[in-house]
């Protein structure tokens, strides 16, 4: 697959030991142009940057090494893994994001995603269920790559976890009401089965972390609220979690 090499200066060396990559975390640029977005991510004043940026028309930039720690998850969590960089890859894709008009995908993109993490993955060994996005392991900070992000496509590519519930199924229980204590505390058990860092935080802070899952695995409806339906997806998708 071709790559071209367009490096930043925004990296860490791994010193002693080869990096063990675990994770590859999925962003949007989020900002107005492509330009715009290589430039901030090479830019040594900017401090961030990512192992790969994906434009519209598909094509692929190498922005650092994959055995260098890009800057690009910041503060972040997942299960019991804490700071994310240094055992993941970072892959932007060029989008407008949620603050200049967030858009659909390119199936270009989003096709030369899927073959590029396929690579990582057999040169990697990297689990299924470790293909995540920005907002699940910085639910706190961050969107992307956002609700118009294609999962369920993805997982037909055994990229990243999803529920096998059908949608017409689930939306009889859409907006129906959790009322009793030990169900809404399920859910919250779930997500944190699934790799959702929600163990003591505050509840304001629980909201964000049901609506980065719901941006995940139920678009239709962000709100934060716990509902019949997005429990029935946790319980599955931890079922389903044994074979990810």
């Amino acid at each position: 697959m071709k790559i071209k090499n367009n490096y930043s200066l925004n990296f860490d060396r791994k010193n002693g030991k080869k990096r063990l990559i675990k994770y590859i975390i999925v962003h949007y640029t989020g900002m107005q142009s492509e330009r715009e977005s290589i430039q901030r991510l090479c830019s040594s004043e900017s401090k961030v940057s990512s192992h790969y940026i994906i434009n519209k028309k598909g094509n692929i930039l190498r922005l650092v090494e994959d055995k260098n720690i890009a800057w690009h998850a910041g503060k972040s969590s997942w299960g019991k893994e804490k700071n994310l960089n240094k055992n993941s890859i970072g892959i932007e894709l060029v989008n407008k994001g949620h603050e200049f008009g967030y858009e659909n995908f390119s199936k270009k993109q989003i096709f030369k995603l899927i073959k590029l993490c396929q690579i990582l993955i057999k040169k990697y060994r990297i689990k299924n269920k470790h293909i995540l996005g920005h907002s699940d392991v910085a639910y706190l900070r961050k969107d992307d790559p956002g609700e118009k992000f294609p999962w369920e496509f993805l997982a037909k590519y055994k990229l990243g976890i999803w529920h096998n519930q059908k949608l017409h199924f689930l939306k009889k229980f859409r907006k129906s009401k959790v009322l009793k204590k030990k169900d809404k505390q399920k859910f919250i058990n779930n997500l944190m089965k699934i790799g959702y860092s929600v163990k003591k935080v505050k509840k304001i802070f629980i909201t964000k972390a049901i609506k980065a899952f719901q941006r995940h695995f139920r678009k239709e409806l962000i709100n934060g609220l716990i509902d019949q339906e997005c429990v029935i997806i946790s319980n599955n998708l931890v079922k389903n979690l044994k074979n990810s």
